[in-house]
């Protein structure tokens, strides 16, 4: 005989899984955002990017300090290791944070939706992503002697880049855990143990390159394992964080099962494209250092490059920073069935990277006699330096809005589309340009900024046009197919006391909180089936998810709307 038993499931859940009833802001889906939905929306971006750019900040440092020991080491030293980390950042370093930022739109449209547990999921099977891709990497990177020698580089500057580049290659495993451990935490809106783990490790990187570089005189070697010993730091404490820390993060763990063997394709059909849009922008500057080799004055354009891309750099910390509080906050929405806030959250994003594009080519005119002075007293780069950066400053106004509409494509699964904007805009319209204004019309260095002008302003026009064209409730039927395939997995945890849930107001809160119970106390269901609280007594034999179970299991489930499951 088959007994039923009512099992009341979390509302947002069951509502998501049932296409049959429109959701409340789909009615004016396309209404212009009102000044409270904006200030919201901006605050809610805000908590991201704010903390996300001061990691940024951080991170540049870093940069900045090994850079200054390589030339503390001395001039061929910089020059090695300033090939290397050029080498390194084309074959593995732009590889490996591409092909992490597939897991994003998973974890944040899976938080969005309450399922939790699919984001310790899609977190497993990244870092084993990115740790079998790191293999071939380093079988790259130990021969990177050979390779740089058939490209015509000086044997004594490729024999430092082959230390420093050996010497860095365990760093691409500590990667592999690092950027998925930053995705998974931002994705439940969780930043500042990111900023507080990476300002500690940083803090200690100089110690570290003192003591390796100069105590120990291990040279280049020295700090290319400073480099790797600080992100070891940073993923140990992020570690720690996760499996330690209380909060409502800890409902979203799963010790990593066999389950993360499977489901690859999914994952790889969001992180190969990713990891090609973030590769195709990424080697168009380092292609950028090869065109001024060809330049009639090679040695003052290829420093000065080096100057303007040190402070693209900084600036890219910014929208890049917007970028990715965007992606999380149009999946959260998208997987909470919202499809206004998603749109409210893109428009807003894109709205503010435009300022934040005024701001950066105000920025950059403004320091164009000076900035050039905190690198080199050199006349010649001084003076193409100060040319440079105005274009540097308009390549801004269309990067900041560009990068930002790479992360609502990232948010909304979608990037396939941005790899195909990034390959015709950089390769198809600004190579040609800058070539065509460098070589043939004379301009020189300008002229390969002009290129960059060109792709910039390509970039912005086609990610603007796909914006325009995105339709926000289909982007929600998409969001459900993407975590449909493990709504089993999710659903066969137990919605623990501590499980994450986005509110209402779009607050990120636990279930079992007392503000939260609170709030449960005083809402109800119109259609009558809610209950504040209802213990269960699961038959023996039977489990919550319809397995096998040994032994009568009480299942306590808060505030939600009916699901009928029979058993035998």
């Amino acid at each position: 005989m088959k007994q039923a038993h009512h099992l009341l499931l979390p509302q947002k859940l069951s509502a998501m899984n049932d296409g049959s009833h429109p959701l409340p802001d789909d009615e004016d889906l396309h209404r212009f955002p009102s000044p409270s939905e904006i200030i919201d929306e901006m605050g809610a971006i805000g908590k991201i990017s704010v903390p996300t750019a001061v990691t940024g900040l951080v991170l540049y440092s870093r940069a900045m300090i090994s850079m200054l020991f390589l030339g503390y080491l001395g001039e061929l030293e910089l020059a090695g290791g300033s090939l290397s980390i050029g080498f390194a950042n084309i074959t593995g370093y732009s590889v490996l944070s591409g092909l992490a930022m597939g897991m994003e739109p998973i974890c944040s449209q899976s938080f969005g939706a309450n399922q939790p547990k699919l984001l310790a999921l899609a977190l497993h099977r990244t870092v084993l992503l990115l740790l079998a891709a790191s293999l071939p990497i380093s079988l790259l990177w130990l021969n990177i002697s050979r390779i740089l020698l058939c490209l015509g580089q000086d044997s004594s500057i490729s024999g430092v880049a082959a230390v420093f580049t050996t010497a860095a290659i365990p760093d691409l495993f500590f990667l592999s855990f690092l950027h998925p451990l930053r995705i998974y935490l931002r994705s439940q809106n969780i930043t500042f143990p990111i900023t507080a783990c990476s300002a500690a490790s940083v803090a200690l990187h100089i110690p570290l390159n003192y003591l390796l570089v100069v105590r120990l005189r291990l040279g280049v070697a020295g700090v290319a394992i400073a480099m790797a010993w600080t992100n070891l730091n940073t993923v140990v404490s992020l570690l720690l964080f996760v499996l330690l820390a209380p909060g409502p993060h800890r409902a979203a763990w799963v010790s990593p099962t066999t389950e993360a063997f499977r489901g690859w394709p999914e994952l790889l059909r969001l992180a190969v494209p990713t990891c090609a849009s973030v590769c195709l922008e990424w080697w168009w500057y380092e292609l950028m250092i090869i065109l001024c080799g060809l330049l009639a004055a090679p040695r003052a354009a290829v420093a000065s490059m080096g100057i303007l891309i040190q402070t693209t750099s900084l600036v890219y910390v910014f929208p890049s920073s917007l970028s990715l509080a965007v992606s999380t906050r149009v999946g959260n929405e998208l997987g909470a069935s919202r499809p206004r806030r998603a749109r409210v959250a893109a428009q807003v994003g894109v709205a503010s990277a435009v300022v934040l594009g005024l701001a950066a080519m105000a920025f950059t005119t403004a320091i164009r006699h000076r900035w050039g002075r905190l690198f080199t007293r050199d006349p010649e780069i001084l003076e193409l330096t100060a040319a440079a950066l105005p274009i540097a400053g308009l390549c801004e106004l269309g990067n900041c809005p560009q990068t930002t509409g790479c992360g609502v494509l990232r948010g909304t699964a979608r990037p396939a589309k941005g790899a195909n904007i990034n390959l015709g805009s950089f390769y198809l319209v600004g190579m040609p340009v800058a070539v065509f204004m460098g070589f043939v019309v004379k301009f020189g260095f300008a002229g390969l900024w002009f290129g960059l002008l060109a792709a910039q302003a390509s970039c912005a026009l086609l990610m603007g046009l796909a914006l325009a064209k995105t339709d926000w409730a289909a982007e929600v039927e998409r969001a459900k197919e993407l975590t449909k395939s493990n709504t089993s997995l999710a659903l066969c945890y137990p919605f623990a006391a501590s499980s994450p849930a986005i509110s209402d107001d779009g607050e990120t809160r636990g279930v079992d909180d007392e503000r939260g119970k609170d709030e449960q106390k005083k809402k109800k269901k119109k259609n009558g089936n809610s209950l504040e609280e209802i213990k269960i007594e699961i038959p023996a034999g039977i489990d919550a998810c319809g397995g096998k179970s040994s032994e009568r299991d009480p299942l306590i489930i808060r505030h939600g709307s009916s699901l009928l499951v029979e058993a035998n």
